[in-house]
């Protein structure tokens, strides 16, 4: 019995380590609430190592055998909560609770059946086998691909396939005559040494996977201009690296720089209060009008740039002037009716095999060509016969 409550003790101590750290992982992360229903899953299984200790001393056994089923039960059904919120696969309630219910009245119907047998070890452990399963399956259905969701979702399926190999290991190795005996038992001992490996595991990976949503995040928002909302100088080009390296080889795409006109004057008359709106409005306006597989950042200052994919010069060109004309037309909060704020675009097609930079020197020359002509233009820049690598990248807005 020693070593059975040493390790009833072990996978208490772990569980509550869990709970602390789905906690922390709560306070920093935006999937906050479903890390609080993990470590409520992990608070809640715990307690059956409390019952399960307490039972050989009870002068009520069934009430201990029955209470450490539902906790472990109970707890692998908070899990199946906290992960169908975190992988967006909601489970119904009614359905949930209904599953809850309907397992601890078997369990408790099957109280007296000889232990040890395929009956009673079938019926007892083939609740924590579907829930198990049932958890793994949200995975899969989120479809979600990454290195940590695959890895949880193979340890969820060993976990469920535990309580499969658990109906004969309850057979062969003898599971004691009564609840009461059990801690005495020889399997006992290995399913407490194999649940609390389960347990580390299952909980490292869930960890794991939402510690990786709090990593992203922290990159994205490194990544974000906080103003526009768009990206910023790095962000951006972390997109368009992996488009370039797949854009086809007759029509890579085409690049839009633009520049708002006059932006310092705004500034200067209307307060960066309202030059900062300005600056909202208008990456706006590009989120609104741009094709879903664009891709815009804020360069710095009031300077934008918009990649298009598989897009001809033509097309980026009408885009521009539909820009350009909505910018215009538009109404600024914080500015004079009569007040607008235009702005200049400089267009260019991307070259097979061009490096993004030229692309940029030639999007850029004809933006400054927009902005000599009298601004609230749009310039298109010629394409390159042959191309040559640029030595320095040379792009700067201009007011």
């Amino acid at each position: 019995m020693g070593g059975a409550i040493s390790l009833l003790a072990v996978n208490f101590i772990v569980a509550q380590i869990f709970v602390v750290a789905f906690l922390i992982v709560a306070a920093k992360s935006r999937s906050g609430q479903p890390a609080i229903w993990i470590a409520a899953c992990f608070a809640v299984a715990s307690l059956s190592a409390v019952f399960e200790a307490v039972l050989p001393f009870s002068p009520f056994p069934r009430l201990f055998a029955i209470g450490a089923f539902a906790c472990v039960l109970g707890g692998f059904s908070l899990l199946r909560v906290g992960l169908g919120q975190f992988y967006q696969v909601p489970v119904q309630p009614a359905v949930l609770f209904a599953f809850f219910v309907g397992s601890v009245i078997v369990d408790l119907l099957i109280y007296e059946l000889p232990r040890g047998t395929l009956q009673h070890a079938f019926f007892y452990q083939m609740p924590f086998f579907v829930i198990q399963a049932w958890c793994a399956s949200t995975i899969l259905r989120s479809r979600r691909q990454s290195y940590a969701d695959r890895i949880l979702l193979s340890l969820l399926a060993l976990s469920a396939a535990y309580y499969l190999v658990k109906i004969y290991a309850a057979m062969a190795a003898g599971a004691g005559r009564t609840a009461a005996d059990y801690l005495t038992s020889p399997f006992a001992l290995i399913s407490q040494a194999l649940g609390a490996m389960l347990i580390v595991g299952t909980g490292l990976a869930m960890l794991g996977v939402m510690v990786k949503e709090i990593i992203d995040d922290v990159r994205a928002s490194s990544e974000i201009d906080a103003l526009s909302g768009l990206y910023n100088r790095r962000g951006l080009m972390d997109r368009l690296a992996p488009l370039l390296e797949r854009r086809g080889a007759e029509n890579p795409g085409a690049l839009i720089l633009t520049d708002l006109d006059h932006f310092k004057q705004v500034n200067d008359s209307y307060g960066h209060h309202a030059g900062d709106e300005v600056i909202r409005r208008f990456s706006r306006l590009l989120r609104d009008l741009m094709p879903s597989r664009a891709v815009a950042g804020r360069l710095g200052g009031e300077e934008f740039a918009v990649f298009l994919p598989l897009t001809s010069l033509s097309e980026a060109r009408v885009l521009a002037h539909g820009i350009r004309a909505a910018m215009a037309s538009m109404q600024l909060d914080g500015l004079p009716e009569t007040a607008t704020v235009t702005a200049s675009f400089g267009v260019a097609a991307v070259v097979t095999n061009e490096p993004l930079e030229l692309a940029m020197q030639r999007a850029d020359k004809a933006l400054y060509a927009a902005k000599a002509a009298g601004r609230n233009r749009v310039e298109c820049a010629a394409t390159p016969e042959h191309v040559v690598k640029p030595a320095v990248p040379h792009w700067v807005g201009r007011s």
